[in-house]
């Protein structure tokens, strides 16, 4: 049984600071790995032929790499790799492509090793650990609500990336017609940044990134991941049981159906955000 300090739970939500942010995770990231019996860590693009866990979770991958033409890039950086399950996909699909998993999370680098084409780099988001027009690629997929200040993120991206690089983010958002207060009890289970879609772009193109290509995706997201749960939640309940204390499963289950009812109404989305350099016709 996994030991976990309510407090602390709450400490780590509320600070969000990049050390809360590891332990956040290293504590209940394993619940998405029970649950699925896989090492993604995103919620996943789902339909009618992706509708389970991994099947959507590898689809939002396929989708991001497609978006961010990794089919033509030498070299990516995916910043916030989580377990690497992303890049390990995009490595396969993408043989002559040379990945460098970048991740803050020490004790998620270590889980996996020696991987052809990958390199594990233990570096925060802010300071990137590579030299001016560098990389052809800058990914985030589902980490860059985490990355704190978020600005100079994107400026490092715009630092290392070459004159044809492309910067591409999968972020959960709120919306503009949206309230906080609407949240509930995702304010608190929510634990990241609650970035409004018009800041996290007028904060990308402030920072020298003219975006060319913005997806919202969290009717396929939020709704069917929830969905899934709550039809499936005996056997998922059993599993999560094992390791994790009953409050922890509720708090879930409530979350998710928090997390739908905030998607139906417009309060919360998803996006896909392509850049390219702004002064780059």
């Amino acid at each position: 049984m996994i030991s976990i300090n309510p407090i602390d739970v709450f400490l780590w939500t509320f600070r969000k600071n990049e050390k809360d942010v590891v332990n956040l995770y290293n504590t209940l990231s394993p619940v998405m790995q029970i649950a699925t019996g896989g090492n993604m860590l995103n919620f996943g693009y789902w339909s009618d032929q992706y509708s389970d866990p991994i099947a959507a979770q590898e689809n939002l991958c396929r989708i991001f790499g497609n978006l961010s033409e990794l089919s033509t890039a030498k070299n990516a950086l995916d910043v916030g790799s989580g377990l690497s399950a992303p890049s390990k996909l995009w490595r396969n699909s993408y043989p002559n492509l040379h990945l460098y998993d970048v991740n803050i999370n020490f004790k998620q680098l270590k889980f996996l090793k020696n991987e052809k084409n990958i390199e594990f780099l233990n570096s925060t988001s802010t300071k990137l650990p590579f030299s001016n027009n560098s990389v052809d690629r800058v990914l985030a997929l589902e980490s860059a609500q985490h990355f704190k200040p978020l600005g100079d993120f994107i400026l490092e991206s715009k630092r290392v990336l070459t004159e044809s690089g492309l910067l591409v983010m999968a972020v959960p958002i709120t919306l503009k017609t949206s309230s906080l207060s609407k949240l509930g009890l995702l304010k608190f289970t929510w634990s990241s940044e609650h970035y409004e879609l018009d800041y996290l772009k007028n904060l990308i193109s402030s920072n020298g990134f003219k975006i060319i290509d913005e997806t919202l995706i969290g009717s396929n997201v939020y709704d069917p991941l929830a969905d899934y749960y709550v039809e499936n939640r005996l056997s998922l309940k059993n599993k999560i049981l094992q390791h994790y204390p009953a409050y922890m499963e509720k708090i879930l289950h409530k979350s998710l159906l928090k997390m739908k009812k905030a998607s139906e109404e417009k309060i919360i989305d998803y996006v896909l955000l392509k850049c390219i350099l702004n002064d780059v016709s």
